[in-house]
């Protein structure tokens, strides 16, 4: 049976030690993404210059044998997906999964989940966790989420978001997963990447979509159903400063994604120890992920760009009514629409 958002139980008083933990597993999310990469590449290029110089070696030789591993098979490890930390985590904001119909696990699927926001904290903890229970939801389904493949070469983050189901958004890896035998195998893109990032501030429900429409054609290839997802609240975690178009400001974001692939962003979230000054912690605002039908779609080979077209289309318009069906009762005003680019 389909969930309800018109229900919002009263939320329990928290106690002191609760609060701490949530706001710990709220941390470690960031933690884990903005400085593990990066102090994992700086520990490595010193242990160069030190006497443990050959671990830093090996393990380079490592990642150049293990290269294809994040493509092909990955080493998804169920135990990390129970962490306690990720219903911390859950609970901080609260994070909410909502179903709004079957989907059958004698299919493959590709899930579009959108806003991206800043970290895409939702998709995460929805599909790559157990901590809304994804598993009991939608029995007989494995989610995979697709990410930016450079970061599988940045060393040690790449083996800690492995072990969790993430998996490189190229073509190879996302049709490696869709030619399993075993049905029931879940895409999850968050389709307008770091671009739509650019776009995120709070209230504001911008998407990357127009042109964005390669996942189609993964779902025509492999004849698996498309299904919308939105997250409302995903793009009120962390205030934002937007640059309009043509701006040198927007300009130079555009720039540094082209070069690095990352996305540049000048955003905030609220202190650790002060819920009133700046910092990285995200602000605790309540999300919700509502998972729409599927949308059947044949299976070709070589999709024209009619059929293309003609399902993007389709998919939209899917994507539009369930923001339209559920944005009352998750928050947003009933005069707030969508907004594509």
């Amino acid at each position: 049976m389909a969930d309800s958002t018109s229900s919002v139980p009263p939320r329990p008083v928290k106690t002191l030690q609760k609060q701490w933990l949530e706001v710990l597993g709220a941390m470690h999310y960031v933690l884990a993404f903005v400085v593990l990469g990066p102090f994992s590449i700086v520990l490595l290029l010193f242990l160069l210059f030190t006497r443990l110089w050959s671990l830093s070696v090996f393990y380079m030789l490592w990642i150049y044998l293990d290269r294809d591993t994040p493509s092909q098979g990955g080493r998804r490890c169920e135990w990390t997906r129970h962490w306690r930390i990720w219903k911390y985590q859950r609970d901080y904001f609260p994070i909410k999964l909502v179903k709004t119909a079957e989907l059958s696990p004698s299919q493959n699927y590709v899930l579009g989940a959108h806003p991206h926001g800043i970290m895409s904290t939702a998709p995460f903890c929805n599909f790559l966790t157990e901590c809304n229970d994804f598993s009991q939801r939608f029995p007989g389904l494995q989610p995979w989420v697709a990410t930016l493949a450079g970061i599988f070469y940045v060393p040690v983050f790449r083996d800690y978001i492995m072990l969790s189901g993430l998996r490189p958004a190229s073509r190879h890896s996302l049709d490696f997963v869709l030619s399993q035998p075993q049905r029931g195998q879940v895409v999850v893109i968050v389709i307008g990447g770091v671009q739509e990032s650019l776009y995120t501030a709070p209230g504001r429900h911008c998407l990357e979509l127009l042109n964005r429409k390669g996942f189609v054609r993964l779902a025509l290839r492999h004849g698996a159903p498309l299904v919308p997802v939105y997250s409302f609240g995903e793009n009120d975690s962390f205030k934002s400063k937007t640059f309009a178009k043509g701006s040198w400001q927007y300009l130079c974001q555009v720039t540094y994604k082209k070069v690095t692939g990352l996305p540049l962003c000048f955003c905030w979230g609220r202190g650790l120890f002060s819920p009133n000054s700046w910092g990285l912690l995200p602000l605790p605002m309540p999300i919700t992920t509502v998972v729409g039908g599927p949308i059947p779609v044949p299976q070709c080979s070589s999709p024209s760009e009619e059929q293309v077209d003609h399902y993007h289309r389709l998919y939209m318009d899917a994507l539009e009514r369930l923001f339209e069906e559920h944005k009352q009762s998750c928050g947003v005003p009933a005069s707030t629409h969508l907004t594509f680019l």
